[in-house]
Order: structure tokens, then sequence, then C-alpha cells
């Protein structure tokens, strides 16, 4: 017998602490016991009714009456139209019908958005579809099959991939009478491992076209590493499509600040930074002009996305080379252009100096402009249907038509699944016809770059306009797609091409799916320019006020070469230009591409030097090396006949645009080209440094790690100069940018 005091006890003592796998296992048990015996009580009524032939349940009685389960309640509806065999022939058809119709819709759906062929019924539906209903008629003769159970898990019979018809359709090898087809699921968002640049983000204004092109993205908040593949792009892999990025493939990490990137499937090429060269071991830097100016906008678009930029998309030269500059250009066409060198100190490493050539084209007057010849090629594949795409190209364009003379000629040809001429070629006075042929354009299909490439200069060909401009200008995301689609095949391509004389610029848009690599390369190999617009101010810029550069050239295969003297110059190391690096013996052999200079272009090169005996120099001379001599002080030349008072010689290499010979222009770098000091030079010179600073800066170049965005705001700031555009301002608010997404 218990005594009341022990009970006391018990009372008093604290309860022991609750167990999460316990507590989970009994509300299991609980959930499957609720649900056996819901399946119990509604299989005994159902039999109970079926025993009795009553179709119909009798009126509810007075009173409010208990809501039936769910699960139960289903249970019963299943029967009660199992019952009857005309309910059972329309509900077993509904079953078998809407996931066919609700695929095709979906299919449909997703396929305008790519820019697909229409989807035809008999694509999607199997042929035996009518045979398999006649089957299941039958089989309602005999009793329908035993409802599983709840408690036992739902599996489809096979598997149906995303992005074909689903497989279950196929023909039943079962003879029985009982039907086995069960329905598919709806197509799941595919998650898909898309490569992953190092610091790429999208914008939050792109996200709608990620949704637009069919892409699926995970919730940021919860997995802001995920990324979707457009079903486009799966079905166009097995073709041959592009190439992999260059950019290795890692999972997404949180930048500087904080910030997941978002997963990027832009191909960007890969480079590593010039290093720091000797000069008693290789003296002569060689490189290709560059006028280039996409990686700046490109940049630009990232930063005012909220992200820092993946280094390998900062080419130092294209973002220093954006802005004008008013170098001191030639004083006629005989010349087309003219080079300043100045020998400056480097704000970020006292111990070194700055050598900054300048190189200005000489400036076509409007009078003196030849008659142009200009064939618009226009991807209009179905990745150019966003915003940012298609219909902003039709804007610039329509600006650039504004631009031309009379008798200037234009022809558009557009290209996606196939290759159409939009307008034959037609004089610019004819402004209606070619503005309307831009404003019909809309995007949808594969993408066929190649074969309108190939049209593109027929057409220029066959216009052809001698003595004057005769110009191919691509304009795309660069996702080729079908036919040639490699960056080899398209740049022997337009190498084979541009013998004919014709031009080729090139027009980048969109930023998720940018084939950067692409368009550099065939810009290259095209005697051409590469430009990237993400704005209608930038189309303004680049298709407006620079109009004249850009389509005009003055000369092409332009190779800078200079010659660095050991006697003063320790160690150089040229900053940019990694991607248009020459070998030293291309210099002289015309046979070797080089860059194209427009009317009015301005190059700028920098090269940071460490005079010989500064306390900056990096690399100790070698102990048993050949001794050299030192130089006397003004002394003029030494015993090894080297110039004292020179620290390089310049070269410049270049042809005329119609020309297949080269001409050569020299400079020789003295003390006479020093300044004072980093202040005491010109505003642009200055303004030009603290681009290439903050170039360097997000390629994380070593020689600025202790050299900050503040200090490249100041400089920036003091040498804004007029700014009538506002680049310049522009460009200090990106500095600032910069700095709140590093903290």
């Amino acid at each position: 017998m218990v005594d009341d005091s022990d009970l006391d006890r018990l009372r008093k003592l604290p309860a022991p602490p609750v167990d999460a796998d316990a507590k989970a296992r009994a509300l299991a048990t609980a959930m499957n016991t609720f649900k056996e015996n819901a399946f119990k009580e509604s299989t005994f009524k159902e039999s109970a009714l079926n025993e009795a032939g009553i179709q119909k349940k009798s009126a509810a009685p007075q009173g409010t009456a208990l809501r039936p389960r769910l699960i139960s309640r289903a249970i019963e509806l299943w029967s009660e139209i199992m019952s009857n065999r005309r309910y059972a022939m329309q509900a077993l058809v509904a079953i078998l019908v809407l996931p066919v119709a609700g695929y095709a819709a979906w299919s449909i759906v997703g396929s305008r958005h790519r820019g697909d062929p229409p989807i035809i019924m008999a694509d999607i539906a199997p042929a035996n579809v009518p045979d398999r209903l006649a089957q299941l008629s039958e089989s309602v003769k005999s009793p329908p099959p035993e409802p599983i159970r709840p408690s036992e898990p739902m599996r489809p019979s096979n598997k149906s991939e995303v992005g074909g018809p689903p497989s279950n359709l196929a023909p039943s090898t079962d003879q029985a009478s009982t039907p086995s087809y069960q329905p598919p699921p709806p197509p799941p968002a595919v998650v898909a491992e898309a490569p992953v640049t190092a610091r790429g983000h999208l914008a939050a204004s792109e996200a709608s076209d990620r949704v637009a092109r069919g892409r699926v993205a995970a919730p940021r908040d919860k997995y802001p590493w995920a990324a979707s593949e457009s079903i486009a792009q799966r079905r166009a892999a097995p073709m041959g499509g592009l190439a992999p990025s260059a950019v290795a493939q890692k999972p997404a990490q949180p930048s500087a600040g904080g910030v997941f990137q978002t997963p990027d499937t832009s191909r960007i090429k890969s480079f590593a930074s010039n290093p720091l060269q000797i000069t008693k071991e290789n003296p002569v830097s060689t490189f290709s002009a560059d006028v280039d100016t996409a990686s700046y906008s490109y940049v630009r678009r990232v930063l005012k996305g909220g992200a820092l930029p993946q280094p390998d998309t900062v080419r130092v030269e294209e973002m220093i080379n954006y802005f004008p500059y008013d170098w001191q250009g030639p004083e006629n066409a005989e010349t087309p252009f003219k080079s300043t060198v100045s020998i400056m100190p480097t704000p970020w490493n006292t111990g070194t100096k700055l050598m900054h050539i300048a190189i200005k084209g000489y400036d076509v007057k409007p009078a003196q402009k030849p008659q142009a010849n200009l064939v618009f090629l226009i991807d209009v594949s179905g990745s150019m249907s966003p915003p940012d795409r298609l219909p902003l190209l039709k804007t610039a364009f329509r600006m650039l038509v504004g631009t031309l003379s009379p008798d200037d000629t234009v022809a558009i040809v557009t290209y996606a699944g196939t290759t159409r001429t939009a307008l034959p070629p037609t004089k610019a006075s004819d402004k209606t016809r070619i503005l309307n042929a831009l404003e019909a354009l809309h995007a949808g299909g594969s993408t066929a770059g190649a074969a309108g490439i190939r049209e593109a200069y027929r057409l220029a060909q066959e216009s052809f306009v001698k003595g004057g401009v005769n110009r191919v200008m691509l304009a795309t995301d660069g996702d080729f797609n079908v036919g040639q689609t490699s960056d080899a095949d398209l740049k022997r391509l337009i190498e084979t091409e541009r013998k004919s004389g014709v031009f080729l610029s090139v027009i980048g848009v969109g930023q998720d799916n940018l084939n950067d690599q692409m368009m550099q390369e065939i810009a290259h190999s095209g005697n051409g320019n590469a430009a990237y617009i993400d704005t209608l101010a930038e189309a303004e810029k680049v298709l407006v006020q620079e109009a004249s550069s850009t389509i005009f050239p003055i000369a092409k295969d332009v190779k800078i070469q200079v010659e660095f003297n050991p006697a003063t110059v320790a160690e150089y190391r040229l900053i940019g230009y990694e991607t248009r690096a020459l070998k030293r013996e291309d210099f002289n052999n015309d046979r070797v591409d080089a860059g194209e200079i427009g009317s009015g272009h301005t190059v700028t090169a920098i090269y940071e030097i460490t005079p010989k005996g500064s306390s900056a120099q990096i690399v100790d001379d070698l102990r048993y090396g050949a001794s050299q001599p030192t130089p006397a002080a003004n002394s003029g030349e030494n015993k090894s006949g080297e110039k004292n008072d020179e620290y390089a010689f310049v070269k410049i290499r270049y042809k005329a645009p119609d020309g297949d010979a080269s001409r050569l222009i020299t400079t020789p770098v003295t003390r006479a080209n020093d300044v004072a000091s980093f202040d005491a030079a010109s505003t642009d010179q200055r303004f030009s440094v603290a681009v290439a600073a903050f170039a360097q800066k997000l390629r994380h170049a070593d020689q600025l790690a202790g050299f900050g965005y503040g200090k490249i705001m100041d400089i920036a700031n003091g040498a804004k100069g007029t700014d009538p555009f506002g680049y310049r301002a522009e460009f200090v608010s990106l500095v600032r940018l910069a700095t709140a997404l590093e903290k």
C-alpha cells in the first residue's frame, strides 16, 4: 500500500527533460495510428454502402454535423466515382490527358521565353495514346484496384527527365487489366551546378531577366549560392555548345562586404597581371595598341549592382582608355598620331617612377570624313529578349543612323536559328526605311552567329567603297551555339574575312550570359574594337559622341615597343595590356595583326619603373653576373655605349587603313621628360594614373596593397577638370562604391 507521504514526495520531484527523438517518434506513431483508423473507418463505410446498394448518403440529421476527415472524404469520393462506369471512364481520361496538356502548356510557355521553335503536340504526346485510352476503358469493367494504404509511399512507376515528354506515357508491356499509369509530378525547379565566378554578382534588376529566359532561382535568403540553368542551355549542350569558362569553377563565396555572389554563366578570359621585369635580362617590352572600352562599362555595371567585379573582368588598359584625354595630337594626317611621354613619381611607391605614354590619333574633320559602308549584324536569338539587350541595341543604332551622311550606306543582317537580311544596302538618306527595319526586329531562336558573320561580310563586300569606311558592326551577348561555336573557329573565320578590307566592331550587351572572351577574340582578329553597352547613355557615348573614332580608322596594326636602358632603369612592369602582349620579333613582322586606332582616338600606356640604385629595387644584382660600369653623372655615354640620360626608347609601328607596309615612329625618353612631382603632372595624366590605380586595386595587385581607395579618390577628385559629360565624377562614385563593398 502506497503511503500519502510517498505520493507527496513524488509530486514534488521535477519532471524529467523531454527527449526530442522520443517526442518525434511518439508523434509519428500517433499520426500513423490516426491515419490507419481513418482508413479502416472509411473502408468499412464504403463496404456497407456497396452491400446495401446505396449510391447517395442520407440527409444529415438536425443540428451541427461533424465535418468528415479530409482523407476519409477523399476516399469516399473516389469510391463513389469508381462505382459508376461513366464517371470512372471520365476520371481515368482526365488523369491521362491533364498531365499531357499541362506539360504541353509548360513547354510552350518556356519555348516562347527561350525563343525555341513552336512545339507541336505530336512531338509531345505519343501516337499510342488513343490505344491506351481504349485499353483503360476496358479495364474499368474489372473491380477497381485496392487503394494504397496511406502509410505506404506513393512512387511513380518510372522517372521522366525535365525537358522531354514524360517517359511513363510509353506503351505498357503489362497485359493485366489493372491500369499501371500514374500521372507524373509537375516539372521541378532544376538547380544547376553552374560555373561560379569568384566575385561575380547579379544585380536585383537582372532577376527578371533570368525568369524571362526560363530560369528558376532558389531563394537567396536560404540558398544564396544556388543557381539555375536554362532549359535552352541544356538542349544546346549536346550540340557542341560553347566551351566552359576558363575561370576556375568553385562555390560562391561571400565578398569582403559579406555579400554572396550570384553564379554567373558569362565567359571571361583568365589572365595573370604582368610580372616585374629585370632590365638586364629582358630590356624590351612589346604590345599591341588597344582602344577597347568594354571592361570599364562592365565593371561599372557590376559595382552599381552591389558587388566587386571578378578580377579577370578588369582589363587595366580598357579602364584607362575609356576616358577622353586632351593629349597633344599630330598636325596633319601624314603622321596619323603623336606620342607624348612623361616621367613622374609613383603615388603608391615613393621609390619608383611612372613612365606615362600618351598617344593621340589625328582627328578627321567632318568635311574630310570618307563615305561609310556599314552592316549592322544583330543577334536576335532568344537570349537577346531582355530590355538591356535587343531593345537597347535598337535604340542605340537609331542614334547612330542619325549621325550618318546621306551618301553613307546601311545594311542589316540578323541571326538566330537562321540568318536573314533584314535590310539590303540602303542609303542613309532613306532614314525612314532603315529605322522601320530596326523597329521590326524581335528576339527568338537559337544562335547561329558564324552564318550571320559570313552574310554580313558578303553584303559589306557587295557594297564596298574603295577609299571609304567598310565595317561590320556585330551586336550580341556572344552566346553562339549553332554552327562554328569555338573561339578558334570564329577567329579563323574573321581572319579570313578581314582580308577583304572590311573592318569589324563588336558591341556587347547583357551581363549574366556575356561571352566576353569570344567578343575580345574576334574584335582583335577583325581589325576592330570592342565596346560594352549597358545603358542608353553608354550607347550615346560609343555610337554618337565617339562615332568618328569608332567608325573611321586612321591606322591599323598599331604596335608599341619600348626598350629600357639598363644603365638607368633596374626594373619595370607594364600596367595592363596583358591580353595584347606580343613577342619581340612580332614588332617588325608585318604579317602579325595588331590594334586599330580611329579618328581622334587616344591610347595611354603606363609603366612603373625602378631607377638604377633606388631603394625600391626588389631583385638583387647577381653576385657572379657581368659587372656593369657605373655611369657618370651627365657624362652622356658610358664605355659600353649606353645613353646615360635616357630612360627608354619608344617605337610605334603602324599601317595605313588600306596599306600593307608598316611605318615607324620613334621617341627617345630622356631626363628632360621628368616631372618634378606627381602634383606637377597635368590633370589628364593624374586622372589616368588614378584610373590605373583603381583597376590594379580591383585586380588585387600586390603593388597597391598599402594604397587605399580613399587615396585613389583624392587623386581623382583633384584631377576631374572640366568633365563636361560627368564621366570622371561617375568614376569617383564607383571608387566610393568599391570602398563600401570592400569593408
